[in-house]
């Protein structure tokens, strides 16, 4: 039997076997990765693409390096702190949203503005895209004027969206035939793991991008996976929200017994912050939901988006979810009740409204 070696780093065991793995890797510790040092220079690889390396790589010669143009395409919720902190590392950033007002606080901060995706993708060598949905990822990408008609080769298009498979493929298919090269790289994690760079970054498509933007999704996250084909990033995605979506469901439901039973709530909680079943989300949710507030750090909206998306998954390879099926509808009602905006932990009020009902 092989042994396994667990190195305790800040807040994370790891398995000798990931610390080995070639396609996974942790930041455990925050760094300072200055954007001043990245530079690419072109190379061929089946196609002709960029490598990153240091400024102060010997091997380089000042005629073929590059600096690092990088484009940022969505500026809500996640997207305006991932690109505020390519910013302050030193990078040379391009915004772009549908509202312009978005981007100023970045403009404002030394960010240059293109009045299209298309032009964004021009002018940078690696552009990236948050948005919320596929059929705005799709239109970004591949519409009128999408990114996809400013890209040529030599460039990367890198989008942290959250989308299903088929719609990345879709995507993929299209910035590819530019000669550009693409990355499907969504994010696990909501607004303060994004304000803080300690998101987790679920990669799949071509290699050599991947390597190329590696220094970059290190300045916004604290580790990364590449997963291999296009779709697979998505995928995982998926099944991660499906997970999560599933959990704060049923979180609501033992808040809101306990109350029922006469108990404390807030107790309820620390109880719960001590054991097996422990987990982040709870102890940073759990205390405003028994206030019933819900500051949103991630939309229900998109929650629900996310669990409809897994669901079709799921029928694609005929695995049954039925806990997530009931889970979905749960957030439908929350959405009906004009919760969309709300966090995802507003779910809970669906449940209040079925209480009621009953009472």
């Amino acid at each position: 039997m092989a042994k396994v070696l667990m190195v305790k780093g800040s807040n994370h065991y790891l398995s000798s076997a990931a610390i080995l793995s070639p396609t996974t890797h942790f930041r455990t510790n925050p760094i300072s990765i200055s954007c001043s040092r990245i530079r690419f220079r072109p190379t061929t690889y089946n196609s002709v693409q960029f490598r990153a390396f240091s400024s102060q790589d010997s091997t380089s010669s000042p005629k073929d390096e590059v600096a690092a143009r990088i484009g940022f395409l969505g500026l809500g919720i996640m997207g305006s702190p991932m690109a505020l902190n390519l910013i302050q590392a030193g990078c040379d950033v391009t915004v772009w949203n549908r509202t312009k007002s978005k981007c100023d606080p970045l403009i404002s901060l030394g960010a240059k503005y293109k009045s299209s995706p298309e032009e964004v993708a021009s002018s940078c060598d690696v552009t990236f895209a948050m948005l919320a949905d596929p059929e705005s990822a799709v239109d970004v990408a591949c519409g009128k004027q999408g990114a996809a008609n400013g890209l040529s080769s030599g460039k990367g298009y890198v989008d942290v969206s959250t989308v299903d498979g088929p719609t990345s493929k879709l995507i993929s298919t299209h910035i590819k035939s530019t000669g550009a090269l693409f990355l499907e790289a969504p994010v696990s994690g909501s607004k303060k793991p994004a304000e803080d760079g300690q998101l987790i970054f679920l990669t799949a498509g071509d290699k050599s991008l991947y390597e190329t933007a590696a220094p970059l999704l290190d300045i916004m996250g604290k580790s990364r996976f590449y997963l291999g084909d296009v779709g697979n990033g998505a995928a995982m995605k998926l099944v991660v929200n499906m997970i999560m979506g599933s959990m704060m469901a049923s979180f609501s439901e033992g808040l809101l017994l306990s109350e029922k039973v006469g108990l404390d709530p807030s107790v309820l909680v620390e109880v719960i912050s001590q054991g097996a079943i422990s987990a982040p989300m709870y102890s940073m949710k759990g205390p405003s939901m028994v206030k019933s507030l819900y500051p949103t750090a991630f939309p229900l909206k998109h929650q629900q988006k996310d669990l409809r998306l897994a669901l079709g998954l799921a029928e694609s390879v005929s695995q049954p979810t039925p806990i997530a099926a009931a889970t979905n509808e749960l957030y439908k009602v929350a959405k009906s009740r004009g919760l969309s905006d709300d966090d995802f932990s507003a779910v809970i009020e669906a449940l209040k409204v079925k209480l009621d009902q009953r009472s």
